[in-house]
């Protein structure tokens, strides 16, 4: 278990690659939180990796809002005790429609 004892923050983990490396970093040892806008899908996957014997949690954050960051990193320690990987995994894009 390479990432055994480390906390790590995942943001954009509720599916897709950032839910493939959560379940990576638990398999490996990690405590993950999952930091993402899509609730559902992150609880749920919080769940799947407690019932594989992983440690997750879930906090919904928004990546483009200051106070979330704060609240993600707040709740992480609080719940964990410390803080040493960030996965910034989360993508903000906007599509322009030419006119």
């Amino acid at each position: 278990m390479r990432l055994a004892g480390k906390v790590a923050i995942i943001s954009g983990a509720a599916h897709g690659m950032g839910a493939e490396e959560a379940r990576l970093f638990a398999r490996e040892g990690a405590k993950v939180v999952i930091a993402d806008v899509l609730e559902d899908e992150g609880t749920r996957l919080a769940a799947d990796i407690a019932a594989a014997g992983g440690e997750a949690l879930f906090v919904r954050t928004d990546v483009t809002t200051e106070d979330d960051w704060r609240q993600v990193v707040q709740t992480t320690v609080a719940r964990f005790g410390k803080l040493d990987i960030l996965v910034n995994n989360a993508g903000v894009s906007s599509r322009v429609v030419p006119q």
